[in-house]
């Protein structure tokens, strides 16, 4: 999929920042950037029928960004994602995924210049005792690539990857043991089951973390702090690459809050690995 420069989204971003959208304002929001590229060029019902929206609700989310209408935002837009365009990137449709990727890591990495937010982050879930964690179909994996090394320096992490009836029986299970947060990857296309497991895992008191693709995402209704890492769109499957590299940022900072107890883990970790022969170097 072609982009008109591989800043427009951070450009449409910037139209939001600050206004206090509607859940159906943030999936209209939400549904330009995913479209970078064309939201320009799109009429009100097209961007109705890619949102799921009606067509008024369209006109009343450019309204609450100071439009006096759908055609002044459309013209706002052509200005954010055709002015400074970077024109078409060079190589072929693979290489431009890939290149497409790294830029998404140039905007996480600015986005890590506050550093001191994920440091709170990490202290609020290496403190909850257990940490559940959240991901459900395409963010399983993710869920559960960042629990098998999370369980090295945290001694109770619960891995929540399976929805249904039972979801919700571990999620009050984790709070009588003790838990205080839950992290959650949320990722495109969003699970309704997903979304209600926020729901009740913020109704049975825990602090919801949630990694997902945008600051627009559906994942903000729910969850206390959001952590966006753009998920790439190039090819047949989302690409992953920001998100995963953001779950290890945030373990990282689960490590740095707790450096003694971290050590101690790793350690006895390591002892056992070598007493049983893990691992062949």
């Amino acid at each position: 999929m072609n982009k008109s420069g591989a800043a427009a989204p951070d450009r449409l971003l910037d139209l939001f920042h600050g206004v206090r959208l509607t859940p159906t304002q943030r999936r209209i929001a939400h549904c330009l950037v995913r479209h970078a590229g064309a939201a320009a060029y799109l009429s009100a019902a097209e961007v109705a029928e890619l949102a799921g929206v009606s067509q008024p609700s369209v006109t009343r989310f450019a309204m609450a960004l100071g439009h006096d209408g759908y055609p002044a935002l459309r013209r706002r837009l052509r200005e954010l994602t055709v002015t400074g365009s970077a024109g078409p990137a060079a190589g072929n449709a693979l290489q431009r995924a890939v290149h497409a990727e790294r830029d998404n890591l140039d905007r996480l990495a600015a986005q890590l210049a506050d550093a001191g937010r994920v440091a709170e982050v990490g202290k609020l879930l290496a403190a909850s005792r257990p940490l559940p964690v959240l991901g459900l179909r395409a963010a399983a994996p993710l869920a559960a690539y960042f629990a098998y090394f999370a369980a090295k320096v945290h001694p109770d992490v619960r891995v929540l990857d399976d929805g249904g009836s039972m979801l919700v029986d571990r999620l009050d299970q984790a709070v009588a043991s003790g838990a205080t947060a839950m992290l959650a990857f949320v990722l495109p296309r969003y699970p309704r089951e997903t979304l209600e497991a926020l729901r009740e895992a913020r109704n049975a008191g825990l602090t919801v973390v949630a990694i997902t693709d945008s600051p627009v995402s559906p994942a903000t209704e729910h969850a206390e702090v959001v952590l966006p890492a753009a998920v790439g769109a190039d090819l047949v499957f989302d690409l992953h690459t920001a998100p995963m590299t953001l779950a290890m940022v945030v373990l990282q900072a689960i490590c740095d809050a707790a450096p003694a107890e971290t050590q101690n883990r790793l350690e006895a970790f390591e002892s056992s690995a070598a007493r049983r022969q893990l691992f062949l170097g």
